[in-house]
């Protein structure tokens, strides 16, 4: 019955919980009180539409550049670029309506859901709301959260390459990672790695709506632009799009975590290991469109059902909250935030190589 320890037991009641801080608990439910009192659970349905409508606007441009300019080399890479900044977009979107933050009753969240995640980017709902909800309740902890693992790919955080040195473990030239990350992570976790999954998933778990919905989009694409390019050269230009688009979405998601605590579970109140797995970007125009908003990232895993363009209305609370109890509230710049990860990368390399050779 482990995995079913769900709630708060009473003080004298034998609990896994030892690190929660029962003031800490306490004044975060306080603080979501406030942020219900001043509506900021309440959702903006124009925003959505407006973010809705600039996906298909962009949409729209991309075939109109292959139909009036041609197939050439010029006007398909500029498409593709338009397309890859759509689906980024869509991403972001099918995130919001993932976390039921956009309507109050649920299931018109998740039919819209299906329709962003499925139809305008062919993927499955359910195979990322199981993906990700694993992520929310244990960000940055081993072996619960799927973001971390790694598949001896890359060691993280301070603990996991130590233990690799530790026990001799060379899959990969560790100390070498922030330099092969550029090859084997922004390219290759959308077009390979998650397509692989979703594709799997669906049919393992016979999700034949879900494959509907995927199958959808992907008869769109073929009809809109098979005319153009042919079925081959169809299937090349979606992978160059899922190509480009990968990199915007590694750098833009591990910006907010990978430079964090990673470790196993510590067994702390929500506030505290939120915050210690999340980390803010600063706030602009460009940077809340470029991330979706993630780069509000602590308030968004502190309120995961909060409509993104509150976030950085309900922000000042969470930094006195902060303050108060002496946790540190990252923000940096974005540029900073993508350097950050290399350095990261850098840092838990050299630890797995000394550990390596030393230990």
């Amino acid at each position: 019955m482990k995995p079913l320890l769900i709630g708060e037991l009473a003080p004298e009641e034998p609990s896994q919980d030892h690190g929660k801080n029962s003031q800490i608990i306490e004044d975060f439910r306080a603080l979501r009180k406030a942020a219900e009192d001043m509506n900021l659970f309440k959702s903006n349905h124009l925003f959505f539409l407006l973010l809705l409508a600039h996906i298909l606007v962009m949409e729209s441009i991309a075939w109109f550049t292959i139909f009036y300019f041609g197939n050439g080399w010029i006007p398909t890479v500029i498409t593709a670029f338009v397309l890859a900044t759509s689906q980024a977009q869509a991403g972001w979107l099918q995130h919001d309506y993932g976390h039921l933050s956009v309507y109050k009753k649920s299931s018109w969240n998740h039919v819209v859901h299906k329709f962003i995640i499925g139809h305008l980017k062919g993927a499955s709902a359910n195979w990322w709301n199981h993906r990700h909800f694993q992520h929310h309740a244990k960000p940055n902890i081993f072996n619960k959260d799927p973001d971390v693992n790694m598949l001896h790919v890359l060691v993280l955080g301070e603990s996991q390459p130590v233990e690799y040195g530790k026990k001799k473990l060379k899959y990969l030239p560790y100390n070498h990672q922030h330099e092969y990350f550029f090859l084997v992570g922004p390219p290759l976790l959308i077009p390979v790695y998650f397509q692989y999954q979703i594709i799997t998933a669906m049919i393992v778990r016979r999700d034949w709506v879900d494959l509907a919905w995927a199958l959808s989009y992907y008869t769109r694409f073929f009809v809109t632009y098979a005319p153009f390019y042919g079925v081959l050269g169809a299937v090349i230009f979606l992978n160059f799009i899922r190509f480009l688009e990968s990199h915007w979405f590694v750098w833009v998601t591990q910006m907010n975590h990978i430079v964090m605590e990673i470790d196993h579970e510590p067994f702390r109140d929500w506030f505290s290991s939120q915050l210690a797995a999340t980390c803010n970007v600063e706030q602009s125009f460009f940077n809340d469109w470029f991330s979706g908003h993630l780069n509000f990232q602590i308030e968004h895993h502190l309120f995961p059902t909060m409509p993104r363009h509150n976030f950085h209305k309900v922000a000042p609370l969470v930094k006195s909250l902060c303050a108060k109890h002496g946790i540190q509230y990252q923000e940096k710049p974005l540029l900073q935030a993508l350097q950050d990860i290399i350095r990261s990368l850098r840092k838990s390399g050299k630890l797995w190589l000394d550990a390596y050779l030393h230990k």
